[in-house]
């Protein structure tokens, strides 16, 4: 609407501006033509009752809500400026105004032309996320046979063929195949993540290298996808304590250009120069018109959120992002943040002359058909160091372990209890190996053969590599890091040594942590809490900012002011960037747009006329547009902040 309004209103103004007698005279050159007087009046008043518009449907609408801000005082300006106008061609002035008014208003429809332009580049984010979902998809027939269909035509419970650098049109459940979903576009995750069949997927997410065949559980505003959209929507409409302040800035703006320029009229009319108190109100109203400072503050929000969402950080709370700034204490939980949530193998050992790869391919084939976690760890590690053995008539043992036959061989895997059944014992060899993991709170496990114990290996839930460079890096930036867990004292410390954390708070119940995060504060303490989101719910409300990490598939989290999408403990680093980054530039623009009202408002209103130094209606138009420019162009420079994860700690 802006960009119409503006090239028709330049279109008419240029006629308006060459008859104009002030611009003859500037430029030298002289016009004169039948009917040149109505020039100004006719298309004067077109153009500010049809491109001006805008501006005055907008004051009214301030006037009702009892709101003064930018349109009004716009208005205010352009109606002064009209009826002087056509009191001059009435005879009534002598003071030729038609111009200025013409190019008032253009400039004022190129500017918010630009604020407009600026914040849809902002919310692009929402249209690159809907893009990311297909128009249609491969739904699979229940004779085998795959038929494209619209995706507004699938239902919960189809099954649809995902093919190789295809996207995937809807969440749901792998019930075939495997491979590598590219989710960088929902987590910011630049890896590719290896799915297996009975693991989830997400709607926009791509099979980079095979096919797969997945049954639809979430379809259209009930996907993550979407519900991604809804946050960064939220986000960029939210306010914050800044744009409160920018909003009574304005208001209070308002009542300084209407007091100004009533001060003004009243002095240059006692003076005697009416035509030139009539123009210098005119520059007063429109040097005071508060646009940098209504982009200032939207343009930046906009701008951030649209950042955060496409590195996987999704603000909720525009307030949760302002505090992240003055946060000095991370406290993050254990399980599922600082760690996978899965055991792994943390060492192996033998009691014999087998070697390690032989005791851990012995008891990675008798564990491939177990579905404990523990043996799923066994099977990772012995699949990851080479190969994994052939097992025949494997049997669970309850509550012990379990056993099969490996060339030739009957063994078992199982921990203390197995020992104590077959009436083993752990060998001199094993004993300070194993007692060393215990210390560190890891499970033990053993594999016998019908002579006795062959080996050992110890399992602990695994730490992400990454949590010890985001450890670090918080310190670094002198942030004090807590880690708070569940888990008995021996576990929590041997974590905490191995990640580097401040502080560990061991054996704390769910119901507990916000009684923690409360005790931090007792301190003096800002405290950001970082959780799954379940069962951290009490204490991510409670804490000054809460941070839901690993909720790739799960947006709607309500105790959480901001959400992780990947599971990266480093994205916290990333939010407490961009919450400096985003506050400097609010902080940034609001200073010009003040400042530079302070400043020009005296010099339109002819403060500086004794020096010969007056401000035109026009040039105040010209001077405001440019602010604005500053204002928007400063705030692109945000774009220059990389939210992204350093590669390494150093």
């Amino acid at each position: 609407m802006f960009r119409r309004r503006f090239w028709w209103s330049l279109l008419l103004t240029v006629p308006v501006v060459v008859t104009s007698h002030m611009v003859m005279g500037w430029l030298g050159y002289d016009l004169d033509f039948p009917g040149m007087s109505l020039v100004g009046p006719v298309l004067g008043s077109a153009i500010y009752f049809w491109a001006g518009a805008p501006f005055l449907t907008g004051g009214v609408s301030e006037v009702r809500e009892r709101r003064p801000g930018m349109m009004l005082l716009i208005a205010m300006a352009i109606t002064v400026a009209y009826a002087a106008s056509m009191a001059t061609s009435l005879g009534w002035f002598d003071l030729e105004f038609w111009w200025e008014l013409a190019a008032l208003i253009s400039i004022m429809l190129l500017g918010h032309w630009q604020e407009m332009k600026a914040l849809g580049q902002a919310s692009d984010a929402l249209a690159a996320l809907a893009a990311l979902l297909p128009d249609e998809a491969d739904r699979v027939t229940p004779d085998g046979s795959v038929r494209t269909v619209r995706l507004d035509h699938l239902r919960a419970g189809d099954v649809v063929l995902v093919r190789p650098g295809a996207r995937v049109p809807a969440d749901g459940e792998i019930v075939d195949g495997s491979a590598e979903l590219d989710e960088s576009m929902i987590t910011g995750e630049s890896r590719p993540v290896a799915k297996v069949s009975g693991d989830r997927v997400v709607a926009g997410t791509v099979s980079t290298d095979s096919s797969i065949r997945v049954r639809v559980d979430a379809l259209g505003d009930d996907t993550a996808l979407a519900g991604i959209q809804r946050l960064v929507a939220e986000a960029q409409t939210s306010k914050s304590r800044a744009q409160a302040l920018a909003d009574r800035a304005a208001a209070l703006l308002f009542a300084v250009a209407v007091a100004a320029g009533l001060v003004t009229f009243v002095t240059w009319s006692l003076v005697g120069d009416v035509d030139t108190a009539v123009l210098l109100t005119v520059g007063v109203l429109v040097i005071s018109c508060p646009h940098a400072l209504g982009l200032a503050i939207p343009l930046v929000t906009s701008l951030s959120s649209a950042m955060a969402a496409r590195s996987g950080i999704l603000i909720k709370d525009r307030l949760a992002l302002e505090r992240m700034r003055s946060i000095d204490t991370v406290m993050f939980d254990k399980t599922g943040t600082l760690t996978r949530g899965e055991h792994a193998v943390l060492g192996v050992a033998t009691a014999g002359a087998a070697s390690e790869a032989e005791v851990l391919r012995i008891a990675g084939g008798i564990e491939s058909d177990s579905e404990h976690p523990l043996a799923r760890a066994i099977v990772r590690a012995a699949t990851e160091s080479g190969q994994v053995a052939l097992a025949t008539e494997f049997r669970s043992i309850t509550g012990r372990g379990v056993e099969a036959i490996v060339d030739g061989r009957r063994y078992a895997v199982g921990g203390p209890a197995l020992l104590r059944e077959r009436g083993a014992t752990e060998p001199a060899a094993l004993a300070s190996v194993a007692e060393g993991w215990r210390r560190r709170g890891a499970a033990v496990l053993y594999l016998l053969d019908d002579e006795g114990v062959v080996g050992a290996f110890g399992l602990e839930d695994e730490v992400r590599p990454e949590a010890r460079q985001a450890v670090k890096e918080l310190q670094r930036s002198g942030v004090r890091v807590v880690m708070i867990t569940g888990d008995a004292r021996q576990v929590a410390e041997a974590v905490g040594r191995d990640v580097g954390v401040d502080e560990v708070m061991a054996e704390v119940l769910p119901e507990e942590k916000d009684a923690k995060v409360a005790e931090l504060q007792a301190r003096g303490l800002k405290v950001a809490m970082v959780g799954d989101g379940v069962n951290d719910a009490p204490a991510l409300a409670r804490a000054d900012v809460g941070l839901a990490i690993g909720a790739g598939t799960d947006v709607a989290i309500e105790s959480a002011g901001v959400i992780l999408a990947s599971s990266d403990p480093r994205s916290v680093l990333g939010v407490i960037r961009l919450s400096k980054a985003s506050y400097r530039k609010m902080v940034q623009n609001l200073g010009w747009a003040a400042g530079y009202n302070v400043v020009a408002i005296p010099v339109a209103g002819g403060a500086l006329a004794w020096a010969g130094l007056t401000l035109p209606p026009a040039i105040g138009a010209v001077l405001m547009s440019v602010s604005t420019i500053v204002v928007a162009l400063n705030a692109q420079l945000l774009r220059r902040l990389d939210l992204r994860p350093a590669t390494n700690a150093n």
